[in-house]
């Protein structure tokens, strides 16, 4: 047997197999990767009790608890990275990272303000006399502040930075933070390089959920935001989902999936790569999903093999029996079924007809169309935010985009004519839901000769 199993889907134990993998990538049954040091057995407890220690103490159970998780004690002051440390972090890059990272921020720019929906045009209400001014419209406001949460944990991510901040500034927000945690006495140069070159120089040595609450919160040193987004161990996670209402968030994520779909037109090698490649995350998902029982058996076996030369292998293997599998199933069509029934964050397709194939796909994160569109590719610098839904979300929620720094507000603009065609049906919806005021507020417009005179009759006993 392989490091990953083949599931026959529609045998008896294939079909008992199936279900027990989908139970472990729902999200109500597991919780994402990477539990902090120190952590309790109810991990929900602790953050709630972290998150109202933060909201009374500030800064105090901030320190606290960087000492407890993070193992390093710090003082108020040296929460804020220095300016000069960003700068230092910037000029001693490695001259290939800061080209390939200019060149993630550019692709990432410009399809962000690409996608970013303007406001459509302004309607006029029925009725309205023509050239009155009368509208109904819709305004796009930025948020005015957002704090990013970088991970640090297992490595750094420099490419976090840029797909939660670029997307921010596209939308015009003015106030941009990161929070990311200290490891082996200092934030990673990598994610400081980024933030530098991004011109980001608000950078805290800040993780766990106290990180969270603090930007939820405030402190006296962290002031707070108005949306959180970032990828994050268990505890950021609960915090964020805690904390949703009194700031938004992008969403509650669970270990990083990937779902290849394939037929026998797929190299098996490259499959095996693609699969591999998101297992490395450790834990991580791979799922492939074909009718080709040949495709899995190569797949599995190739996975063997390329396991031998990867410098995180003892992890991936530790991590693939948990949520990865090579699933057969009877039918392509079977096989686009249970791609939808995932809803996978990634979706890779590796089919003689992969476009027509991802047209009929309604449920992924970002879906990778064709031999040459690695996951990675997303991952780094096409262009959408690699923040996406995890364990079956993408039925309900989208990825992180430009889009999702902005509010909208609904611009409503009557004149006297359309007041008076609309004035019936509003006083008769009220009085129906039993808001006399609500139907006086309009009638003693027209009473008052604010009326234009004309419109529909006025049903009898409405005045």
């Amino acid at each position: 047997m392989g490091a990953m199993p083949i599931i026959f889907s529609t045998t008896p134990e294939g079909s008992k197999e199936l279900d027990g993998v989908k139970r472990r990538l729902s999200l109500g049954s597991m919780l994402p990767p990477e539990l902090p040091t120190g952590a309790s057995d109810n991990p929900a407890a602790e953050v709630a009790r972290i998150l109202s220690d933060v909201r009374r103490r500030g800064d105090a159970a901030v320190l606290e608890y960087t000492r407890k998780f993070d193992r390093v004690s710090l003082a108020a002051d040296q929460l804020r990275v220095p300016r000069r440390q960003i700068d230092e972090a910037l000029f001693q890059a490695d001259r290939s990272f800061l080209r390939a990272l200019d060149i993630a921020i550019e692709n990432v720019r410009r399809y962000q303000k690409a996608m970013l929906p303007p406001a459509p045009p302004a309607i006029a209400p029925a009725g309205a006399s023509p050239g009155s001014g009368a509208r109904l419209a819709v305004r796009y406001e930025p948020l005015h502040r957002v704090g990013a949460y970088i991970p640090g944990g297992a490595g750094a991510y420099p490419s976090s930075v840029v797909m939660t901040v670029v997307p921010a500034q596209v939308a015009g927000v003015k106030s941009i933070c990161l929070c990311s945690p200290m490891r082996n006495g200092r934030v990673s140069p990598a994610v400081l390089a980024a933030a530098g070159r991004l011109g980001v120089y608000e950078v805290y040595a800040l993780g766990g959920a106290q990180a969270i609450a603090a930007l939820a919160f405030g402190t006296a040193t962290v002031a707070s935001v108005e949306k959180i987004v970032g990828p994050g161990n268990s505890y950021v996670q609960l915090a964020k989902k805690e904390l949703f209402g009194l700031v938004d968030i992008d969403g509650f994520a669970g270990p990083s999936e990937v779902i290849v779909l394939a037929d026998d037109s797929a190299d098996a090698e490259m499959v095996a790569a693609e699969l591999l490649a998101q297992a490395e995350h450790a834990p991580g998902s791979c799922l492939l999903i074909t009718a080709d029982a040949a495709l899995a058996r190569a797949v599995q076996g190739r996975v063997d093999q390329q396991l031998q030369t990867l410098s995180r292998r003892d992890l991936i293997i530790q991590s693939l029996p948990r949520a990865s599998a090579l699933i057969v199933v009877p039918g392509h069509d079977d096989a686009l079924n249970l791609v939808n029934d995932f809803a996978p964050e990634h979706l890779r397709i590796c089919t003689r007809h992969s476009t027509a194939d991802a047209d009929k796909i309604k449920n992924a994160g970002a879906i990778f169309i064709g031999p040459f569109t690695p996951v990675a590719a997303g991952d780094y610098l096409a262009g959408p935010s690699h923040v996406l839904p995890t364990s079956g979300t993408a039925r309900v929620f989208s990825g992180l985009a430009a889009e999702s720094f902005r509010r909208r507000i609904s611009i409503v603009e009557f004149d006297a004519a359309a007041l008076n065609h609309a004035a019936p049906a509003i006083a008769t919806l009220a009085r129906t839901e039993g808001f006399d005021a609500h139907a006086r507020s309009v009638e003693v417009r027209r009473s008052h000769g604010y009326s234009a005179g004309k419109g529909v009759d006025e049903p009898a006993g409405t005045r």
